[in-house]
């Protein structure tokens, strides 16, 4: 018998999919299955909500025209619809030239959406997970990835930040998020 998590996440796997043949209704069922995290990623780096909620429409005209990109071997499915928030949302800051970030707390004021019992149990667990993994690695590099998927930052910010080249950024950060895939697949 699956656990609550891993039917969870068939049921997204299943609806992106059905996006990847252009049926509205499963594209209805990822943004409700992913609108508030996706929405939260939106407003923490933009730190406006008008503009999250631009965003955000504009992550789900990607994830349409993209379903059918997505492997689910490659990446879980809200890893991939997080990583196309995270990009949408610093494209957006880069042409608006806001650098503005609220603080992590401000998430808890985004709408009353309140997610379902088995979202919360699978999002708990693959935090832990995440959290877990992050504290393996070493502190210049679990800072490095935590600012930029957490925060939001570019790689050209975070290098400027810790004053090496861009390339070196890219780098540590690619070789950490390496070593979190490999203790993330470890279970």
């Amino acid at each position: 018998m699956k656990d609550e998590a891993e039917q969870a996440r068939e049921r997204l796997i299943v609806a992106l999919s059905g996006v990847a043949r252009h049926d509205q209704i499963a594209l209805r069922q990822v943004y409700e299955l992913t609108c508030a995290k996706l929405f939260g990623i939106c407003l923490r780096i933009s730190g406006d909500r008008e503009s999250a909620e631009d965003i955000l429409q504009d992550v789900y005209i990607k994830v349409w025209n993209r379903a059918a990109r997505f492997d689910a071997g490659r990446a879980s499915p809200v890893t991939w619809l997080c990583t196309i928030a995270r990009n949408s949302a610093i494209d957006w800051r880069r042409m608006t030239g806001r650098t503005l970030l609220l603080p992590e707390d401000a998430a808890s004021q985004v709408a009353d959406v309140q997610p379902r019992a088995d979202e919360v149990m699978m999002a708990r667990q693959d935090q832990a997970r995440v959290f877990d993994c992050l504290e393996q690695l070493d502190d210049r590099t679990g800072k490095s990835i935590r600012a930029a998927f957490f925060d939001g930052l570019t790689y050209a910010e975070l290098a400027e930040r810790a004053a090496m080249p861009l390339a070196t950024m890219k780098s540590l950060i690619r070789r950490g998020l390496l070593r979190l895939k490999a203790c993330l697949s470890d279970d």
